[in-house]
């Protein structure tokens, strides 16, 4: 039971971090230190979709499911969990390549919006 509920922690976790990733440059408007955080973990984010990297979260998930009794899952958290939802059945290179560029672009967006408010 303590390593589903610890799975489940991860889950969140990971959730969690995905919109930081994306949206966490707006949180710089009211704490501008926080860009030393966003920007590297926005920048992994990138990374993981460019290069169709495995997120170490993922293998943590699988690893406390497992000891949990349930069966793990193979890819990634967006393949597993939000790709029914959000993501065609086969997540394509092209795919996680225009997915790399609207998390690029809102970040752009929003760091232009933060550096003119901030020196502007």
């Amino acid at each position: 039971m303590l390593y589903l509920v610890a799975a489940n922690l991860v889950v969140m976790l990971h959730l969690a971090f995905i919109v930081f990733v994306v949206l966490g440059g707006l949180l710089t408007f009211r704490w501008p230190r926080l860009i030393y955080l966003h920007i590297p973990a926005a920048i992994w984010g990138v990374c993981i979709e460019i290069f169709a990297w495995t997120c170490p979260l993922t293998p943590l998930e699988n690893h406390l499911r497992s000891l949990a009794g349930e069966a793990g899952y193979a890819g990634g958290f967006i393949q597993h969990l939000l790709g029914p939802v959000i993501y065609p059945p086969e997540l394509s290179f092209r795919l996680q390549s225009l997915l790399a560029g609207a998390v690029i672009l809102i970040n752009l967006l929003i760091y232009a919006v933060w550096l003119r408010k901030r020196f502007g």
